[in-house]
């Protein structure tokens, strides 16, 4: 926390985490926690029948409360009520839970405790669990069971959860956190922006920030104690940075930013419809990245020529069960209609074992290390049935347009063959049913994302049809760095020499083998790192729809053959900050 000394109160800046883009300029909302400490006694032996039943009447409840919130969803503007409907469907999954009730009945059958303890007690243990997980969206979470935990000790201390319908025009909520139907259910006229002490990028709040187009700082540790009702504050989005009693001077250069966002965002529109080409006619191909379904509209609005990465994993989350083939099915044939005829390319699931335990049963143990465990296609391998099921439905979906298949993790040609053959499989059941596929069938392709397979890139690509290089995970495993790891986040490094050269390496492969070759990790998005993946022959991008326009406006800024030989004096480097300098260098040029 820094403190500056103008006149009047004390300027306080804290800095967070940026999930949603943006400047917010208002009155402090406070937003106090909605329970205090859950108080825990013991239950008679004679009474832990009625303390069950009076567990079994909260989550009666509790579901009856989601269903209404699921009519009020129906009202939400723009796409937000497809997010929160799909939220409350996995509230509502785990309020009917069999592994809710058992837990908790559990609690209180054996350690004889009330059933406000017995919640809290089961909140915490599998809050705890989900939160220790590697995959950021998978420990985001934790905060749907808190936001169901919440729901149940609401109903058994017999208070109300409060939406927020009534709040003062253009104030800024801060919060310790918020679930993501409060959010949801926040009306964006009124709001201009959201700051939580917990919560991150992943998480199910900052989605429906997103969606909502409302500035956030999430991850915004010591506000609490800080801030009052009505205090002017400044909410940065971009850096996650809030400013509690701005001067006047630091007022009047956020209003400038404001100003200035806006004038760009006109000019980006502009661009929309014009093509990312280079000024010497080199043609890039710029698509979106989707999260979710109703990413699909983002993604048109911004003028994406279809979708590079589209994640299976909101599939399966946040639900006992694993999804049917109809409903995989139903869903990507949903998003691939929305594109209208622009291309989709579906990656298979990629999670850990581990983290599908309640859908997968016993049959998958937790490993020690889960970034370097059964994950992604390791599991997919070791479960058949799984991919099978998922490449059935994305066949099906590929008769509505068209479609390639990436596959997550590949490190061997022998998981490639493996796959083909259960991809084999699956084609020959749908055709013995009669069942509409794209003829030819959907291209087949592979993620760049373990060093192992960009060595051997020249061999992987005799075996697919097109390589997406995810450079997050490359990134990671090069460098043997957790960016989610405070201590050692500022080493990870896409710039860093061995990374650059692996991202050549494959580049140069796919080229020889005359495949097509894509960049779907966050440097795609960073308009500052693209001349470089221009100049080292990359002519396909997928990114966040929100980063598609800036991009854009940097191709058309760039000369290909330029940034081609600015490239090659980059990669001749050996030291990260010499690397930064040359393309400051060269951005600066432009």
């Amino acid at each position: 926390m820094k403190t500056k000394e103008p006149s009047g109160t004390a300027t306080q800046v804290i800095n967070g985490i940026g999930v949603s883009t943006g400047i917010a300029i208002g009155p402090a909302y406070v937003v106090e926690p909605a329970l205090g400490s859950v108080p825990e006694y013991s239950i008679a032996r004679s009474g832990i029948g009625r303390e069950i039943e009076r567990f079994r009447a909260a989550a009666k409840a509790a579901r009856a409360q989601i269903a209404k919130l699921r009519k009020r969803a129906q009202e939400l503007p723009r796409n937000a009520g497809d997010d929160l409907l799909l939220l409350l469907e996995a509230h509502a999954g785990m309020v009917s839970s069999a592994r809710l009730t058992s837990g908790v009945e559990t609690r209180i059958h054996e350690r004889g405790i009330n059933a406000e303890a017995a919640v809290q007690d089961w909140v915490h243990a599998l809050a705890a669990a989900f939160s220790a997980m590697e995959d950021p969206y998978l420990a985001a979470r934790a905060e749907d069971i808190r936001d169901v935990g919440l729901r149940l000790l609401l109903q058994l201390t017999d208070r109300q959860y409060t939406a927020f319908t009534s709040l003062p025009r253009g104030c800024v909520v801060v919060a310790e956190e918020l679930s993501p139907a409060d959010t949801a259910l926040m009306d964006p006229a009124m709001i201009a922006g959201l700051v939580t002490t917990l919560g991150g990028t992943d998480s199910h709040t900052a989605i429906m920030a997103r969606s909502l187009a409302l500035p956030a700082a999430l991850g915004v540790q010591g506000i609490i104690p800080v801030v009052r009702a009505s205090d002017p504050i400044i909410v940065d989005g971009d850096a996650g940075t809030v400013i509690i009693h701005p001067d006047a001077q630091t007022l009047a250069e956020y209003r400038r930013r404001i100003e200035a966002r806006r004038r760009l965002n006109r000019q980006l529109k502009r661009l929309r419809d014009l093509p990312a080409v280079t000024r010497d006619q080199v043609q890039v191909t710029l698509e979106a990245n989707l999260e979710l379904p109703r990413d699909a509209v983002a993604a048109r609005q911004a003028g994406a020529e279809g979708v590079g990465l589209l994640r299976t994993e909101f599939l399966f989350m946040n639900r006992p069960d694993l999804p049917s083939e109809d409903e995989q099915y139903r869903a990507l044939a949903d998003i691939i209609d929305a594109l209208d005829g622009r291309p989709v390319t579906i990656r298979t699931l990629d999670v850990g074992g581990e983290k599908l335990a309640t859908s997968l049963g016993d049959r998958i143990a937790a490993g020690p290390n889960p970034a370097l465990g059964l994950r992604a296609i390791r599991l997919a391998l070791q479960e058949p049935a799984l991919m099978e099921t998922q490449l059935a439905a994305i066949m099906r979906a590929s008769a509505h347009g068209p479609v390639r298949i990436l596959l997550p993790m590949i490190s061997s040609i022998r998981q490639i063959r493996q796959v083909r053959q259960i991809l084999a499989k699956v084609v020959r059941r749908l055709r013995r049913r009669k069942v509409k596929m794209a003829h030819p069938l959907s291209p087949l392709g592979v993620m760049i994302e373990v060093p192992a397979a960009a060595i051997n890139a020249d061999s992987l690509a005799r075996e697919v049809d097109f390589f997406a290089i995810g450079t997050n995970d490359l990134t990671m495993y090069c460098l043997a760095i957790d960016r989610g790891d405070d201590q050692v986040a500022d080493l990870y490094d896409p710039l860093h020499p061995a990374v650059l050269r692996l991202i050549q390496h494959t580049v140069d492969a796919a080229h020889r083998s005359g495949i097509p070759v894509s960049v779907c990790g966050e440097v795609a998005g960073n308009a500052r790192i693209v001349p470089l993946l221009i100049g080292m022959g990359l002519r396909q991008l997928s990114m966040t729809p929100n980063s598609l326009p800036r991009v854009k406006q940097r191709i058309r800024q760039l000369d290909a053959a330029i940034a081609a030989r600015r490239a090659q004096g980059i990669l001749d480097q050996s030291e990260e900050t010499q690397i930064a300098t040359l393309l400051d260098e060269f951005i600066d040029a432009l």
